[in-house]
């Protein structure tokens, strides 16, 4: 994802978020924490990772390899 940009929310509790990024991103990717360390492709498939945003974006930052390394600092304290 070259030129969008993207909001990582990784939740602890029900009022107990991590988020880092814009509120206006492209893509916004929300995890469980206990689901954080997943790989972020399987974990997609398997609807532990959500997505807010166009697919094709989603796709191309899975491939980027990014996800899983935000995901897993974002979840862990």
């Amino acid at each position: 994802m070259a030129e969008g940009t993207v909001q990582y929310r990784v939740a602890f509790a029900k009022n107990d978020v991590v988020i880092e990024g814009p509120d206006d991103a492209d893509v916004v990717l929300s995890a469980a924490a206990a689901d954080a360390g997943l790989d972020p492709t399987v974990a997609f498939m398997q609807g532990r990772l959500k997505s807010a945003g166009p697919t094709g974006a989603l796709f191309d930052l899975l491939k980027s390899g990014q996800v899983g390394p935000a995901l897993a600092r974002l979840g862990t304290r």
